[in-house]
């Protein structure tokens, strides 16, 4: 390998273009070619969409809306021109171009120039059967003039014949004919994948009688095969990419389940890829096909796209809120809520469905009928409840199901005990890698809450809530005792998880407002991170505006009656005050004359006695001398004063 890598460095880096480098057959050989350390070194360039430009280290150069003239002078600094016509029909009338332009520019070549034209088997599938009477024989890329394309993929074949056409001595040019492609995350598959992976269909359809052998080929392998071209510079120029595999339709999804390139997944063909067995040493991802290397093909789905599961289990004190917590962290991530009455409800349910239609000779059959006598049995021993091991085994079997293996899961209050959970997580933690695990939480939320806290709630608790839970005040004081005391011992579940390095999160409850249990859910969000599942489907999202929608318009008629009630409480309030006020006033204005009457009494007494009479006869007086100045008489004509 070191002489190889000398080699390598003394070599000059080949400059390659790909079309359409962020799609999924492009990205996969650009990523391939810039990664190899076989062989030549690789400067890889290409064309990308108008999507946002994202990261992509593997690319040297990346172009976009550029015209002909420009991207013609891009392709003539090239030694390798690959197009892929897989997957975008609009491909190939560039690719005819670019193919074209470039033989035409032969005579202005510095060197020599390989084209390879990444095609797809669509363009056998009507063929004809070598043999009428051995129709499993296969077809060879060593008889590709014999191939008849699908009525949909005529131009793909038309162009292929056109490619190796044009191949010169200093212009050669390839075709290689693609398998559907697997791996790295899928694309063609892909429904079959997610339909599989969400779990919400009872079973994955096959489009036709899935009786049809569906040539594949990994994508990592198709793109050795375009580097082998590349290298080698094989004397065959049309070559099938495909694997050993004849796997039917109906077996790839059998086995995934564990619109639609729908003419692609009816093709039946039976290929064999005869050149590049004979001419390539190639080492093989998935040469057995895409059945037999399943498990490996979904753990790349689960990687490249991110689909990994996310477990929590949240623990704590009785009523502190650990179911609402649960149910919002399962809305937001979309994950299977976890409880115990739920589980075991559900498990004998299933196990009562088995025994009424099952063979009582059968092996399985005879462990269900068993396993669910033995539930009722303990359940009917323990006044409703199950012992520990049989809890565990039930609570095991719900945790290991696709459903929670694939999305992951909320394990709501359960484990109670250091026990229960060495118990339950057992076998599953010598895994030292929190994703590796399968069933044992990454996250443990650790909910608290002050006993008087606790109390207040339970109190305040709606009288169905409180029969539903088990919360009358006996049974929930009981309750909260043995949780106190469960975690005053030096083996607690929360030491467990700390003992496997599990992350916790501690959480403080003091409020039941509606801001702090934002904040609290808030704070839950950070800590998880991202969610890692598939966004709404297009049903679910109008089911939310809908929803949103519904809550608005009752919030907002809780608003106006609330404004209703509180402007009528307001006007009766106005009301009282102004009853209340004109009492008041009243009563001043009575009291401010009656205090009137009394200062005014004397008053009057004083006039009548000493004022009126001598202001009398003075008055009779003048009228009887008539003077011309009244006051001026009156003044210099006192009245006598009466004694």
């Amino acid at each position: 390998m070191a002489e190889q890598g000398m080699e390598r460095l003394k070599r000059s880096p080949q400059r390659v273009f790909i079309n359409n480098v962020d799609s999924y057959t492009s990205e996969w050989i650009a990523k391939f070619l810039s990664e190899c350390l076989v062989g030549a070194a690789f400067c890889v360039v290409g064309t990308v969409s108008d999507s946002p430009e994202e990261d992509r280290p593997y690319l040297h150069e990346e172009y976009s809306n550029m015209n002909r003239d420009i991207l013609l002078s891009k392709l003539m600094d090239c030694d390798v021109v690959i197009y892929n016509i897989t997957q975008h029909a609009e491909q190939l009338e560039e690719a005819l171009w670019a193919v074209s332009a470039l033989h035409d520019k032969m005579n202005h070549f510095s060197g020599p120039k390989m084209f390879i034209l990444v095609s797809t088997v669509m363009t056998w599938a009507c063929s004809k059967p070598i043999d009428p009477d051995d129709p499993e024989l296969p077809f060879t890329d060593e008889i590709f003039w014999r191939r008849r394309a699908h009525p949909n993929f005529k131009h793909h074949i038309d162009l292929e014949k056109r490619v190796v056409k044009m191949g010169k001595t200093l212009f050669s040019t390839y075709v290689v004919a693609s398998g559907l492609q697997y791996g790295m995350g899928e694309q063609i598959f892909h429904f079959f994948f997610k339909t599989s992976w969400l779990g919400q269909e009872q079973r994955v359809p096959v489009f036709g009688d899935g009786k049809n052998i569906v040539p594949t080929v990994h994508i990592k392998d198709l793109a050795s095969v375009v580097h082998n071209v590349i290298e080698h510079q094989p004397k065959p120029y049309y070559l099938l990419a495909v694997d050993q595999s004849h796997n039917t339709m109906e077996e790839i999804v059998k086995t995934v389940s564990t619109v639609m390139e729908m003419d692609s997944l009816q093709v039946n063909l039976r290929l064999e890829a005869v050149h590049i067995k004979e001419l390539f040493s190639m080492e093989w991802s998935c040469e057995s096909g895409l059945v037999e290397n399943m498990e490996q093909v979904v753990e790349e789905f689960r990687q490249t796209r991110g689909m990994l599961p996310l477990r929590v289990c949240v623990v704590g004190p009785p009523a502190v809120g650990k179911s609402s917590v649960c149910k919002q962290i399962c809305e937001h991530y979309r994950l299977h809520h976890i409880t115990l009455k739920e589980t075991i409800t559900e498990t004998i349910a299933q196990l009562e469905f088995v025994g009424n239609n099952s063979d009582p000779e059968a092996e399985n059959d005879e462990l269900a009928a068993d396993l669910l006598f033995s539930l009722k049995e303990s359940m009917e021993q323990n006044g409703g409840l199950l012992e520990d091991h049989l809890l565990v085994k039930v609570l095991k079997h719900k945790l290991m199901s696709n459903p929670c293996k694939n999305q992951g899961f909320i394990l709501d209050g359960f484990p109670k005990t250091y026990e229960q959970a060495k118990e339950l997580f057992s076998g599953d933690t010598s895994m030292t890698s929190g994703h590796n695990r399968r069933i044992t939480p990454e996250f443990v939320l650790v909910l608290d809450a002050s006993d008087s806290f606790l109390r207040d709630r339970v109190m305040n608790l709606p009288e169905r809530v409180v029969q539903e839970q088990n919360y009358e005040q006996d049974h929930f004081l009981q309750k909260l005792i043995r949780y106190r005391e469960a975690n005053m011992e030096e083996e607690t579940v929360v030491n467990f998880f700390d003992e496997l390095d599990v992350s916790l999160l501690y959480l403080e409850v003091t409020s039941s407002s509606e801001p702090n249990c934002l904040q609290l859910i808030q704070k839950i969000f950070d800590t998880l991170g991202p969610p890692r599942n598939y966004g709404r489907s297009i049903e679910e999202v109008k089911k939310e505006e809908r929803r949103k929608v519904e809550e608005r318009m009752r919030r907002e008629e809780q608003e106006r009656a609330k404004e209703e009630r509180n402007e009528e409480e307001e006007a009766r309030h106005r009301a009282a005050r102004w009853d209340e006020w004109t009492k008041h006033l009243e009563e001043v204005r009575q009291q401010e004359e009656e205090l009137l009457e009394v200062q005014s009494a004397s008053m009057r007494s004083y006039l009548m006695e000493q004022v009126m009479p001598i202001l009398s006869r003075g008055l009779m007086e003048c009228c009887t001398a008539r003077p011309h100045d009244p006051v001026d008489f009156l003044v210099q004509h006192p009245a006598p004063v009466t004694p």
